[in-house]
């Protein structure tokens, strides 16, 4: 038995409707990505920028009470650095991680369904 013109015209129109929602719905959530990742990118470079100068601190800390005058601050902006890049590769995996659980394996290694039209 099949179908009358105003029947499928009606059906397109439903999932016409329907598909509207659905990219109005993955937009905002993409929009909502986009900015958590660029909050996500201050943090890392505020880690960075903390751990460099609070090594430097605790450095010239160390030479103001034990005469050491440059080898203190050397040697604590050294630690400072790699404690600091310690923190932001646990970090910044642990956002990758968490990124590739929320989008599903497709989004994780870049690809878009958007990009291949």
């Amino acid at each position: 038995m099949p179908l009358s013109d105003e029947s499928r015209d009606e059906a397109l129109k439903r999932l016409d409707q329907r598909l509207d929602a659905f990219k109005a719905g993955r937009e905002q959530k993409n929009a909502y990505q986009g900015a958590r990742s660029v909050s996500d990118g201050y943090r890392l470079i505020a880690e960075l920028i903390g751990g460099v100068l609070g090594g430097l601190g605790f450095g010239w800390l160390f030479d103001q009470i034990v005469h050491t005058r440059p080898l203190g601050m050397v040697c604590g902006l050294l630690i400072g650095l790699v404690v600091a890049v310690v923190v932001i590769v646990r970090q910044a995996g642990a956002m990758a991680a968490k990124a590739s659980k929320e989008q599903g394996p497709a989004q994780s290694v870049g690809f878009d369904d958007d990009d291949h039209d």
